[in-house]
């Protein structure tokens, strides 16, 4: 049975050792056609530079994705009733006769990987883990589903859910990791849902929904490459420390063209500087924003009391407030942004100019010399400018403000704050870009230039009535783009993605459920989020209350069941606490037991931070290369982090999460998960937000192995078995 095992596993590490040959072969190559590439140098017609740069970017992002996905090259096997065998990956391979070595994870003929159990096996004879360090095989598990067509040898492998408990146990590095190797059966429902509509994924504390999320993006990516590698997927992370755990997954995956951002991130030019009262928050958070933006916009556009009187060449002309109110309702019933409208506006004061020009000289009417003359004329501009003016949104906004009373009643130039952003993305859409008007006419100009200078080539060449003119100069007006889509759309405030992904989007406001709609007008998204775990007061309390008003009837919902991460033990002691908030509420049910209860440390209030910092050693001594997080309340967080830093200065250097140690508010903690977690003034948490208890639950479930509690004051009552 020994040698028979032994067996299996020289010939599956033969069978690894050949991908990886492969891999580095694909390398080599890749590498060889960048270098020649990159070789022929900035030479050529606009043309030739276009296609050696398109080249080039399509080589780097092949390059990237081959080295990305060098751990864990292969972590599966599919043994097929009729024989077939299928080894699964990250990537797909095949070797010079286009004859495959290496499924895709993301592929049909993988999904059975993910999918079969013991009563709808989907064809499949045995499903093999292959457990990898670095290059090197360490140990394969079978799962069996027809036992009669095993041999007494194949019996030497029989496992069970070795993998996943292996992957659910392992240490925390500070960094998310991909889950493709564990996938489990309610999870690639979710990952392989079709593309259209919102998807909502709700799923209580470790039930891997931000993984999933992730793998649902690297996916659709795969399946649906020529729709999406247009537009892009947005993946929209609750903050920086969560968008830095997460960064690594889905290269890990061999997608490499995703934007993630924040919410505070998705408008180009605007960074958030300051905070302001919760109150504040919430009044910008509420739809009827929107409509405020709106009448602010409107009052741009006004008429003047008095009649506008403008001579020009012996003849005067007037517009009266009446005709000047007429050619802001067209310019308004055009459905253009106020920017763009403004070009109607003064297209329409012209032509009411142009009709007194030709009462009074009907052939100057014909002349567009005159029509120009009237447009450049000094007065005329100045009345458009009044009447009708550019302007940017943060302009509207800053003006908004310092307009208006009550809470949102704020100086000019005091900053940008975190609920601000949605507001100037509304206001942004309803003016459109400022500077848009002035590039529009300089391509005008530069198109009427480069034909002009095209009809001269045609004419020298002989080629005139054979090319036409227009078509040449844009053939040659320049390389084409080809930076990534990623790029381009990550600094494009008007960029429309393929699909969004929205992780914790309970927190989501109403302005800023529009402004990603914006971005996503397709309604191609996947929400993931947990309602129990809602803090923002303007968060969602039902899914169905936020999709049935921003998408009705183009959206469906998933439940994730299983958590993954939290034990048991710590489990329980929440459920107290979402119970408080909810008795109906129903926790995820947790897989694992670690055998440590949740223990409590109360101190004297000086001495707080001090037993914080002595509990943090202690849990990461234990965490053993693992990682600890400090969850304190925004008010104790300059206190607790001076005094960890001083009892750990090498366990916390660095940023949040590039260190064993990381102390943390709660809100900056959603997502995150460390092997330890030293939960400080569990009942300054409760009161430090309008759900404190709910950040309480947040809170208690990032640990994956112990929960200690410190406390100078009593503990909240739904913590009364910690007692």
């Amino acid at each position: 049975m020994a040698d028979g095992r032994q067996g299996e596993l020289d010939r599956e590490q033969a069978y690894l050792t050949r991908l990886y040959e492969r891999l580095d072969a694909l390398r080599d190559q890749t590498r060889e056609r960048l270098a020649d590439v990159r070789r022929r140098g900035a030479t050529g017609t606009p043309q030739n530079r276009s296609e050696r740069d398109a080249f080039a970017t399509m080589y780097e992002d092949r390059l990237a994705q081959l080295n990305a996905v060098e751990s864990g090259l292969a972590f599966g096997r599919l043994d097929m009733r009729g024989g077939d065998r299928h080894h699964i990956g990250r990537i797909g391979l095949t070797d010079d006769g286009h004859d495959t070595l290496l499924v895709d994870w993301r592929a049909p003929v993988a999904e059975p990987f993910y999918r079969a159990t013991a009563t709808d096996a989907q064809g499949v004879v045995r499903r093999r883990h292959l457990r990898t360090r670095g290059r090197r095989l360490l140990d394969v598990e079978d799962d069996v589903f027809d036992l009669e067509s095993m041999s007494e040898e194949d019996l030497s492998t029989l496992g069970g859910e070795g993998a996943l408990l292996a992957a659910l146990s392992a240490r925390r590095t500070g960094r998310m990791r991909d889950i493709v190797e564990t996938i489990q059966a309610e999870q690639d429902q979710v990952i392989r849902s079709e593309l259209s509509g919102v998807l909502v994924v709700q799923g209580g504390p470790g039930t891997g929904k931000t993984a999933v999320a992730l793998h649902r993006a690297a996916y659709l990516l795969y399946s649906h490459r020529e729709t999406l590698a247009r537009t892009g997927v947005l993946v929209v992370g609750p903050n920086a420390v969560f968008l830095r755990y997460i960064e690594q997954v889905l290269p890990s995956l061999g997608e490499t063209g995703v934007v993630l951002a924040t919410l505070e991130t998705l408008v180009p030019g605007v960074v958030v500087t300051a905070e302001e009262p919760p109150e504040v928050a919430a009044a910008k958070a509420e739809a009827a924003m929107a409509d405020r933006l709106a009448s602010t916009v409107a009052s741009y556009e006004r008429v003047p009391a008095e009649p506008f009187v403008l001579t020009w060449d012996e003849h005067e002309l007037t517009l009266t407030s009446e005709q000047i109110a007429t050619a802001r309702s067209r310019a308004r019933r055009s459905g253009r942004r106020h920017n763009r409208g403004r070009y109607v506006f003064a297209k329409q004061l012209l032509r009411m100019l142009m009709g007194q020009v030709g009462a009074q000289d009907p052939e100057l009417a014909r002349q567009k010399w005159v029509l120009r003359a009237l447009m450049r004329m000094d007065e005329f501009r100045e009345l458009v400018n009044e009447c009708w003016p550019l302007v940017t949104a943060m302009q509207v906004v800053e003006d908004m403000y310092a307009e208006a009373r009550g809470p949102l009643r704020r100086d000019r130039d005091s900053g940008w704050t975190a609920a601000d952003v949605p507001v100037i993305d509304e206001a942004a859409a309803l003016l459109g870009d400022p500077a848009e008007v002035l590039e529009m006419a300089a391509r005008r100009r530069q198109q009427r230039e480069d034909t002009q200078y095209a009809q001269e080539v045609l004419s020298v060449s002989g080629l005139t009535g054979r090319v036409d003119a227009a078509t040449l100069a844009a053939r040659y007006a320049g390389a084409s783009r080809t930076e990534s889509i990623a790029s381009r759309a990550g600094r494009d405030v008007a960029w429309h993605y393929g699909h969004v992904i929205v992780d914790e989007a309970q927190e989501l406001s109403p302005m800023a459920w529009r402004m990603l709609l914006r971005r996503c007008p397709s309604r191609s998204m996947t929400v993931v989020g947990d309602i129990a775990q809602t803090s923002a007061a303007w968060g969602a309390t039902s899914w169905s209350a936020v999709f049935d008003v921003v998408a009705p009837g183009r959206w469906r919902s998933a439940e994730l069941t299983v958590n993954y991460r939290t034990p048991v033990e710590v489990m329980d002691l929440a459920a107290d606490v979402l119970h408080a908030v909810d008795p109906l509420a129903k926790t995820p049910t947790s897989v694992r037991e670690t055998g440590v209860a949740p223990r409590s440390v109360q101190v004297d209030r000086t001495l707080l931070a001090k037993a914080v910092a002595a509990e943090a050693e202690s849990e990461l001594a234990l965490a053993a290369g693992g990682t600890g997080g400090v969850l304190v309340p925004p008010a104790l967080v300059d206190e607790v982090r001076a005094a960890v830093s001083e009892r750990l200065p090498a366990e916390t250097s660095g940023e949040a999460l590039e260190a064993p140690v990381s102390v943390l508010t709660v809100a900056a903690a959603k997502g995150l998960e460390f092997d330890c977690v030293v939960l400080v003034e569990a009942a300054a948490v409760v009161g430090a937000g309008t759900n404190g208890l709910r950040d309480l639950y947040v809170a208690m479930t990032r640990p994956t192995q112990r929960l200690t509690v410190v406390h100078a004051e009593k503990l909240p009552q739904a913590l009364a078995a910690l007692g």
